[in-house]
């Protein structure tokens, strides 16, 4: 697997798996027919879960493919039509179901590679080795993205056995190279001859999150992201503390005036022009979002284990991360890190940030800025680096179009409560290349809940959760296909 782990082997019924699996036998469906496919949903989720499929890590690019191979053939065992597309990085999975004639087309989209899993020492079980425990399932992918990619698949086969063919055309497109930049798929859906391949009435993601357990969430907007990387250098050597201190500037300490230039006193950005174009707020947005649970300033707080939140002035925590850009320092290294003391000036310091982005900004813009500001703010006696890395543009849509209100109708029907209108705090960049050069809108019908830790230690799922994601993807194709 490349990733040793001192856990011990997790059976597949451990903790309490086979009582659920037992319970799952004999299960009414919406349609009131009983049906034994407990085992086999868990067994292809399950399977699916197991392969590190982590693009940013070299060593598992053997993986990686293997994970699109196992999608490729469950879709061709389910009739479809698929094919891996290689690239440069890792494979693009592209599937489509037998024609119906005169019916619309949905392209659901997801990624099936995954974050590393650092810090090891702190997954209960192994990552890589799904583990059921209270009613969840434990690995990584569990929710981002496998989880929601396997029962949207998994929906589609049940409507094929169930019906005996699909009501609408479905295109499957699938990547492994979400988390770390979708490179590849840029460059896939710019081939006219692509663009035929996944011609489509509407775009169904299924990669971001829920309010609650029962009450669903339709997302009509994502964040854009631009990440980058500054680096500054002083001394050509570490340098004695002693001997050169109050004398040669310190990387680290002009690093950090540099990071901490970006936010004024309000907790507003302070780079020039930042807010330039940014959509304001609606009303009706802010009044809907009022009534998202767990998005009150209090709940937010109590959810991330912080005091208190601190957001950007005259703005609530659910409209900070909803709709406000944000600039964030997402990791910082220089000089010694090792146990006991190193008294030295380092020869350099290193900062990871990104920037999540609202509609109005664009990701070269902001990069052109932030730039600029750290060049102004840049102390004497050291020297700057910085490094633009991956980005993509913000996405907004039509929550009321008819496919939307379908939409809206499944998630309704399924969690026995209207969904609350959400924009993402989250980025997904492939999405608003697609919508563009495809013409078409992306509706947006996640999974996660707010506690299913993604890209943390002890990512999870709820399988009551899984099931219902089955039970809504059915009835989403069957209602747009009326659509």
């Amino acid at each position: 697997m490349g990733i040793k782990t001192h856990f011990p082997h997790h059976s597949l019924y451990a903790d309490g798996a086979f009582f659920f699996y037992k319970a799952q036998k004999k299960v009414e469906t919406a349609a009131g027919a009983v049906y034994n496919a407990g085992m086999s949903r868990l067994d292809d989720l399950f399977a699916f879960l197991r392969i590190p499929s982590v693009s940013a890590q070299a060593e598992h690019a053997g993986d990686v493919e293997r994970c699109a191979d196992f999608l490729v053939d469950k879709l061709r065992g389910m009739g479809f039509s698929a094919v891996k597309h290689l690239t440069d990085i890792h494979p693009i999975v592209v599937a489509h179901s037998p024609h119906v004639e005169g019916r619309p087309t949905v392209l659901i989209y997801g990624h099936y590679d995954v974050m590393p899993v650092d810090p090891l020492e702190e997954w209960k079980s192994a990552p890589f080795e799904p583990t059921v425990r209270e009613g969840r399932v434990y690995a990584r992918g569990a929710s981002d993205d496998k989880g929601e990619i396997m029962a949207l698949v998994l929906a589609a086969e049940e409507v094929m056995k169930e019906d005996g063919a699909l009501p609408l055309n479905v295109t499957f497109l699938f990547e492994g190279e979400e988390e770390r930049g979708s490179e590849s798929l840029f460059k896939f859906v710019q081939n006219p001859e692509v663009q035929k391949d996944l011609a489509c009435d509407v775009i169904v993601v299924s990669d971001t999150g829920m309010a609650a357990p029962d009450i669903p969430s339709f997302s009509y907007g994502l964040k854009g992201l631009c990440c980058f990387e500054l680096e500054v250098s002083g001394p050509a050597m570490d340098l004695h503390s002693g001997i050169f201190g109050g004398a040669v500037s310190n990387p680290i300490t002009a690093l950090c005036e540099m990071v901490a230039s970006t936010h004024d006193a309000r907790n507003r950005v302070a780079v020039e022009g930042f807010y330039d174009g940014v959509m304001p707020i609606q009303n009706w947005e802010k009044e809907s979002w009022k009534r998202v649970p767990g998005m009150s300033n209090t709940e937010l707080a109590a959810l991330t284990g912080v005091p208190a939140l601190r957001t950007e002035e005259g703005y609530t925590g659910a409209e900070c991360v909803y709709a406000r850009p944000t600039f964030e320092l997402n990791g910082i290294s220089g000089g010694y890190e090792g146990e006991g003391s190193k008294t030295v000036i380092p020869t350099r310091a290193v900062a990871k940030m990104s920037c999540r982005l609202v509609p109005g900004q664009t990701p070269e813009d902001i990069l052109d800025k932030v730039e600029a500001h750290f060049r102004k703010v840049c102390p004497v006696g050291v020297r700057m680096k910085f490094t633009r890395q991956h980005g993509g543009s913000a996405y907004l849509s039509d929550p009321n179009s008819a496919f939307g209100k379908a939409a809206q109708k499944a998630l309704e029907d399924t969690f026995g409560n209207p969904p609350v209108l959400v924009r993402e705090g989250g980025s997904i960049p492939i999405i608003a290349e697609i919508s563009r050069v495809l013409g078409k809108d992306a509706l947006f019908l996640g999974l996660d809940l707010p506690d299913a830790r993604i890209h943390s230690p002890n990512e999870n799922m709820r399988l009551e959760i899984f099931e219902k994601g089955i039970t809504m993807g059915k009835t989403l194709l069957r209602l747009m296909a009326q659509a």
